[in-house]
């Protein structure tokens, strides 16, 4: 049986994906369930821990897409706010957990979600935990109605852990694309669609090992390398990166591997 904040969490996915699922606005309420904030930031015990550990190699692959675009150099990454000249999305960004560390980093950071529970937990965390000077706003909206006043803002885009729950993954990158300024880098992370992906990360994680609540991921709606290739050359941009990710749940820690058929990032850059 899930506990109280697993099942909040579910219901949170499955809103972000009926939203995000189609062009329209999805006409349902989303209740506010303030008391799960404390387990959706406990990064030891709660059931984001997982995500809360990624952030290492997100960080890192971030800041290594932007030095391989010269975008930033060695020298800039020595210090602390090294993000400091970006205009940075971040499309379903949950409760914060990216978001923050990004904005920490000197960036000016968007985080934008369909679900006003996560944005309600995010700005409650950010409201209660930093100066007001930290340049961070969290947006309840979808990126179909964001994109449309928001076109060739952002010098980053960060679509982490998102499209997998996606159905339209064309029609939303292109959303997403349009608000990226053009020679601007979009960074995405993912599941795989392989047979591989689904026994590990569908079966065992959520099945046997319980770190996420079962139904969490849906086989059909998993993304191969090749067609993430082929959707953003279509949305106007060229992949300059595809790492393979590796999560072990026992140590709670992630790291890169040669293999991409379970969990991959990817760095794209948007065609000038």
């Amino acid at each position: 049986m899930f506990s109280k904040s697993h099942k909040f969490y579910l219901r949170c996915m499955n809103a972000i994906a009926v939203r995000y699922s189609s062009s329209t606005v999805d006409a349902g309420e989303i209740k506010h369930h303030n008391q799960f904030a404390k387990e959706w930031w406990d990064k030891k015990n709660g059931p984001m821990k997982a995500l809360h550990a990624m952030n290492d190699l997100r960080i890192q692959f971030i800041r290594t897409g932007l030095m391989n675009v010269n975008k930033i150099s060695e020298t800039d990454c020595e210090k602390a706010n090294y993000l400091k000249d970006f205009k940075i999305l971040d499309v379903g960004c949950g409760g914060g957990i990216l978001s923050v560390p990004l904005a920490r980093l000197g960036g000016d950071v968007i985080g934008l979600d369909a679900s006003s529970e996560l944005i309600e937990i995010a700005n409650n965390h950010l409201t209660t935990n930093f100066k007001p000077d930290i340049k961070l706003k969290f947006v309840n909206t979808t990126i179909e109605e964001h994109s449309a006043t928001h076109k060739e803002t952002y010098d980053v885009l960060i679509l982490s852990e998102v499209i997998e729950h996606i159905s339209l993954k064309e029609l939303f990158l292109q959303h997403c694309i349009d608000t990226l300024k053009p020679g601007g880098s979009v960074f995405i992370t993912t599941l795989n669609r392989t047979n591989l992906a689904w026994f590990t990360a569908i079966f065992c994680v959520e099945n046997i090992l319980n770190i996420v609540p079962r139904g969490t991921h849906e086989w059909t709606k998993l993304i191969t390398p090749d067609e993430l290739k082929n959707y953003l050359k279509t949305t106007g941009c060229k992949v300059l990166q595809i790492n393979g990710m590796l999560y072990i749940p026992f140590r709670n820690v992630w790291c890169w591997i040669p293999q991409k058929t379970v969990c991959f990032a990817a760095h794209a850059v948007k065609r000038t």
